[in-house]
């Protein structure tokens, strides 16, 4: 058995197409234009990378996009101002601050500042309060994309086990919660967990979300499971010369390949998803704060 590939890169591109659509129609109906605005606090290379790539997203799909860049140095004082004019801002529906933070700046105080109803990373303690008690709100957006590429690949999860590898409440945690939401069977494995391996072998769903290169070998996957791989790794690649590097994620790709039914690559799976899945979050946001129905996406 050589397992298919889940191509994140595809779905998203689809997805975001419904989302640019979805958002001419509420436009057209509405007059409303979503807008999100991302803060990014340095000059971290990489939050750059991510935060110019939301950017270009969020205007390809129609929609008002706002960056504010902070210097490292900044003081929380100055960043929470930040946050509160955005809360008060009517332009802006969804607020997204890039993490990590430079270390004098507390992260939980910078979540808990954001209007709930625009914590389009869904990170707020309401939110995940929300998703703990079963109602509707904004959910983190990987967690998100991997329920999307779940269904997408199994259709109804009732029954289905799933074993989860890593307990964040970035992606570990929430994505548990929404699986049970879906009828899943969940088990949320983590360092102190006995025995992962066979945890592992006993999952329809493997979700791999760890930050550990390889972590999951070939043998432990469960032959026909999906297999869902979080991770995003950078290691040497010196066959493609001196200082060079790959990504790769938390699982073993090429032996899990050959039994599972399907897996995602890394790159190209889970990550496409997370800023597809912003826009909808952002989408989502901006009709509860205007009053008007959730268009179809």
């Amino acid at each position: 058995m050589t397992a298919d590939l889940i191509d994140g890169k595809a779905f998203a591109t689809a997805l975001r197409g419904r989302v640019g659509a979805a958002v001419a129609g509420i436009k057209k109906q509405h007059g409303l234009t979503p807008g999100l605005a991302v803060v990014l606090v340095g000059d971290d290379p990489a939050s750059e990378v991510y935060v110019r790539n939301k950017g270009v997203a969020t205007r390809e799909a129609g929609m008002h996009s706002a960056e504010f860049k902070m210097p490292g140095d900044v003081s929380q004082d100055a960043l929470l101002a930040q946050v509160r004019a955005l809360n008060e801002d009517p332009s802006v529906h969804g607020i997204l601050v890039q993490f990590p933070m430079p270390d004098h700046i507390d992260q939980a105080r910078v979540i808990e500042a954001i209007d709930p109803l625009k914590d389009v990373d869904g990170l707020h303690p309401v939110n995940a309060g929300r998703l703990m008690a079963g109602l509707k709100g904004l959910v983190p957006c990987t967690p998100l994309g991997c329920v999307m590429l779940i269904k997408d690949r199994l259709g109804d999860l009732s029954g289905k086990r799933a074993l989860i590898l890593g307990r964040s409440v970035l992606v570990g945690k929430p994505l548990a919660l929404l699986l049970l939401g879906e009828n899943c069977t969940v088990t949320l494995a983590h360092s102190r967990t006995v025995d992962v391996a066979d945890e592992c072998r006993r999952a329809d769903i493997l979700v791999a979300a760890v930050g550990r290169p390889h972590f999951v070998k070939g043998d432990w996957i469960k032959p026909g499971a999906i297999v869902i791989d979080v991770g995003i790794n950078r290691v040497p690649a010196p066959d493609k010369g001196a200082g060079k590097s790959r990504l790769v994620g938390d699982v073993d790709f090429s032996a899990a390949r050959a039994g599972a039914g399907a897996i995602t690559p890394v790159p190209g799976g889970v990550g496409p998803m997370t800023i597809a899945c912003l826009l909808v979050n952002t989408v989502t946001a901006a009709c509860a704060q205007a009053g008007v129905p959730v268009p179809e996406m």
